[in-house]
Formats: structure tokens, sequence, C-alpha cells
């Protein structure tokens, strides 16, 4: 009878309860609905984008390219919300599963400790003295079985305890999951919303700067080459000079693993090494290739450390010569023998001897420096054949750059050390 009791206790739900939770379980499913569409319309955004990207560099199809990404962000940034919404109303649900198991097991422990009290009072009697002061062995038998009787709805008692207290563990843990998930997604809107500030503030700068006029976009375009020109020169003359040998059994073996891709999303835009691009401007890369690839990225797209390390530095080199090299970058030592540069970018959230994981967000891609595209370059080092140095601009008189640099054999294809592009 005390397990039936135990039961009721558990099951019953009031009506406003049971109303609350059955609207709570309403929103969860209709947010699973928009989930889904806001991901299929987030899909179709980049795949348009993509093929805006690959299309003539022109400032109209620049624009678009601009708008396709701030589209994109701000339905990447509804589906952020929407993934808190139905977070919250889940943690909600579960918070009040775990209100009623705990009330559950509050009722249990009162039932067993009472059931605990009567038995100590009974072992407490001698039945042979019960059986002596009634003097009827019909009472003897009824204690008796009284007895056996609370001993049983003890044991069934506790049992219904135990399985409140492990269910109540197993919710509990549930609902921690649950709030990283949630803690996950409110740091993933944060990081959506300050990449569409971004694209906001490179469509205004874009537009300002060409005042819409095809002409003012490849005057700017020319202009740039012809600053990334000098700094190429200025480049190959200090790092001819430099004297930094490394063993090429140090590197690791080419192949999957090394490294991890730096952004979510990968469209190659150009290759490593004397690309057809490369090949084409030989006044840009002095005949010894592209030294790094360069990967579609939008204004305000995340980009992420491709492998746990150490930040060697970060800088700006639009500071000494504004559009004629790497713009701001971020470079990384790995444990492995490599290091890796990521350029172009908007900002970075590191700092020179920062320790960084894995995918870890290091800062958001832009067109600063030399980038007549949206783009992220990304280079990889041997570790022992580079390192961050300062040399002057000829161009820009008076001016030196401080940024990562390299012997000619420690610029590395990073196609060996990346896994195979997705979805080919």
């Amino acid at each position: 009878m005390c397990g039936l009791v135990l039961s009721l206790a558990f099951t019953h739900v009031s009506p406003s309860y049971a109303q609350s939770t059955a609207e709570l379980q309403n929103q969860i499913s209709d947010t699973t609905a928009q989930i889904k569409d806001l991901q299929d319309q987030i899909a179709k955004l980049q795949t348009q984008l993509n093929t805006t990207t690959a299309q003539k560099q022109t400032l109209q199809s620049a624009i678009n390219a601009l708008n396709l990404q701030i589209q994109k962000l701000q339905k990447s940034i509804t589906l952020a919300q929407t993934q808190i919404k139905q977070k919250d109303a889940q943690i909600t649900t579960i918070s009040t599963t775990i209100s009623t198991t705990t009330s559950a097991i509050g009722v249990a422990q009162s039932e067993v400790a009472d059931s605990l009290r009567q038995l100590d009072s009974l072992d407490n009697e001698s039945l042979l003295v019960a059986l002596l002061s009634d003097g009827t062995l019909s009472s003897f038998f009824d204690q008796a079985a009284s007895l056996a009787s609370l001993r049983s709805g003890l044991e069934n008692k506790i049992e219904d305890l135990n399985s409140l207290t492990s269910t109540l563990k197993a919710t509990q843990t549930v609902a921690e999951q649950q709030k990283q998930q949630l803690s996950a997604y409110q740091q993933d809107l944060s990081q959506q919303q300050q990449g569409l500030a971004i694209a906001k503030d490179s469509q205004n700068k874009l537009l300002t700067q060409t005042k819409n006029q095809e002409s003012a976009y490849q005057a700017q375009i020319a202009e740039k080459q012809k600053e990334e020109a000098q700094f190429e020169s200025d480049l190959q003359t200090f790092q001819s000079k430099l004297n930094l040998t490394f063993n090429p059994n140090t590197l690791p073996t080419t192949g999957q693993g090394a490294l991890a891709w730096p952004l979510k999303n990968i469209v190659i835009t150009q290759y490593f090494g004397n690309t057809p691009f490369a090949t084409a401007n030989p006044q840009i890369y002095s005949g010894h290739g592209h030294s790094g690839v360069d990967l579609g990225a939008s204004p305000g797209t995340q980009v992420y450390a491709a492998r746990a390390g150490v930040v060697l530095g970060t800088g700006n080199t639009d500071l000494t010569c504004p559009g004629a090299s790497f713009g701001k970058w971020i470079f990384i030592k790995h444990d492995n023998g490599l290091s890796t540069l990521y350029a172009h970018l908007a900002s970075f959230s590191v700092s020179q001897g920062d320790t960084v994981t894995t995918g870890q967000l290091i800062g958001f891609s832009d067109t600063t420096g030399y980038a007549t595209g949206p783009h992220l370059h990304f280079g990889v080092y041997a570790s022992a054949g580079s390192e961050i140095a300062s040399f002057a601009s000829s161009g820009c008189k008076g001016k030196t750059y401080t940024m990562p640099v390299a012997d000619l054999s420690a610029y590395l294809n990073p196609l060996s050390y990346l896994p195979p592009v997705p979805g080919k």
C-alpha cells in the first residue's frame, strides 16, 4: 500500500503543470521546424555566395557578395536566437521534472523514515513478551505478520527511493548538457552579431571609397596591385638575406590530420605555388608563386585555429603601407614543426603568447591588406625556417613592416597537411 502511495505522489501532475508542459513541448516542436527551415535558407545563401564570389571581379559582384553575406549572417543570427529559445524551453521542462522528482524523493524519504520508526518500535518489543502479555496465539501471528509486511513495504519504498534518486541524477546530467549547449548558442549569437557588424562596415567602406562607380573600384584594385608588387620586392630582398635553415625531416608526414580547416565552409579561390594567377602576375609574386592558399571568406566570416598552439604574434601591415600586404594577421606556432598564418582579417581575438586550441575562434575575416576580393589567406610554414621580423618598406618611405617571414624553402603547401576539401 505504501509503495502505491509513493507511486501516486510521483505521477500526479496538476492541470496547470500539464498545460504548461504541453505548451512547452509545442514550442519545442515549432522551433525545431523553424531551425530546419533557417538552416536550409542559410545553405542556399551560402551556395549563392560561392557562385557570386567566383564571378568576374566587378563592383557589382562585390556588392552582391556583401549583400548575400549580410543576409546569411542575419539568418544565422535568427537561427541562433531560435536555438536559444528552444533550449530555454527544454531547460524549463527539465527543471520542472527535477522539481517534481525532488518533491517525490522528499515524500519517499519521509515514508521510509516513518517505516523505520515503526520497525524499530516493533523490533524493540519481543514477540514472546507480546504473546505472554496478550495470552492468545492469534495475536502473536498477527504481530509477526505486521512486522513482515512492514519490512516488505520498507524494502519497496527504499527501492522506489533509489529509482527516483537515479532518475534525478540522470535528469540533472541532461540539464547540465542542455545548459552547455545554450551557452554555445549564446556565444555563437555573439559571434554572428560581430560578423554582421563587420560585413556592414565593409559594405559602407566599399561604397564610400568607390562612390558606387566601377571605374573607381578598378582604380582601387590597380593601386593595390602596384603596392603589393613593391611589397613583394621588399620581402624577397629581405628573405634572401635570412639564414633560417631547417631539417625537412622535422616536418610531420604529409596527409590528413596535421591541421584542420580554419573556416567552416571551404571554397578555394587560389592554390599554393605557381598558380595561373601567380604565373600571370609575376610582378606580384616574383616568380616564386603563391605562398599559401586563398579561401573564399566574406567580411565577417569566423576564422578558427587550425591546430592547438601558441600565438607568436599578431599585427596589421596596413599601418605600414595600406593595401600592400597581409593587413591584419595572426601567426601561430604548433607542436608538430608547423606554423600557420591567417591574413586579411577584420579583427583578432588573441594576442601574442596566448595558447589556443584546435578550432578555437581567433578572429573574423575581411579585406584588409592586399585583398582585391574577400578571402582568407592561409599560410603554412616550417616553424624552424620562419620568424616574425621587421624590414623597411620602399613603397611607403620611412615605414617598417613587422610580420612573419621565412626562407623560401620553409613555405609549405597547406593542402599537404589539411583534410580533403569537403564535398570533393
